[in-house]
């Protein structure tokens, strides 16, 4: 059975033998929620590479503390991968993130593309963008990784621009490509970015602009996959082709 596991701000510094606090949300859904007891084991992580094992020392109302047994540090995966997602309708955008999150992405770039039929203005705007943070560190804790994805501001296409003429590798989704996306070399090291239309598809200025800045157009396959789903399986068939999957 895999043990729990929590985030904390930091673990730099923290060896054997050191105690750990918990605080405010976090504990308040282990001790609360989760009915964490004295000596159950359970992970700490920072989200930055480093995990703790050990046993609960002690439960409060909204703290708790774990015995460190062991400590285990991480090098970030690599590639990296960078999936740039136009904002999807109702919860799909929630959906999206969680899935990327469990494959392993490292960041998520949402993006208002020409076509999105959402719109993220406002106070809208930060409320979407705190709950795609938090389904990103919820998956994450779900996934047990020990370095948790980011999710960036909202992008304007030039935003994306700028990601793919950075990247070692950057692919964009497009169902009229000719390039299959299993025919793709894929970089051992360095950044990884992939780009993931809207519902509306993307737009000829769109796509010759990711192209124009070094981006290779691809496709999946003959089926046309949801937003939501889409950069799920992109990303897999890369994955599958480096070194974290072999």
């Amino acid at each position: 059975m895999s043990l729990p596991v929590h985030l904390v701000p930091s673990l730099d510094g923290v060896v054997a033998g050191d105690e750990v606090t918990v605080e405010g949300d976090e504990a308040h859904h282990a001790v609360a929620v989760r009915r964490l007891r004295v000596g159950e084991q359970v992970v700490l992580t920072d989200g930055a590479g480093t995990s703790v094992q050990g046993p609960v020392a002690s439960t409060g109302k909204r703290v708790f503390a774990v015995t460190v047994s062991t400590v285990t540090r991480h090098e970030a995966p690599t590639p990296s991968v960078v999936v740039v997602q136009a904002l999807p309708k109702g919860e799909r955008g929630e959906l999206a993130v969680e899935v990327l999150t469990e494959i392993g992405v490292a960041e998520i770039v949402p993006w208002a593309a020409a076509r999105s039929v959402a719109v993220w203005k406002g106070e809208r705007a930060t409320k979407s963008l705190a709950k795609w943070r938090s389904t990103a560190r919820e998956a994450a804790k779900q996934a047990r990784r020990t370095w948790f994805p980011s999710v960036a501001e909202l992008a304007s296409t030039p935003d994306v621009v700028d990601l793919i003429s950075a990247a070692d590798l950057a692919v964009v989704l497009h169902e009229e490509s000719h390039l299959p996306l299993a025919s793709i070399e894929v970089p051992r090291s360095g950044t990884v970015v992939v780009v993931v239309g809207p519902e509306g598809g993307l737009t000829d200025e769109e796509v010759d602009g990711f192209v124009a800045a070094g981006a290779l157009q691809v496709r999946l396959g003959t089926e046309v996959l949801r937003t939501s789903t889409a950069g799920l399986a992109a990303v897999a068939a890369l994955l599958s082709r480096t070194d974290r999957w072999g």
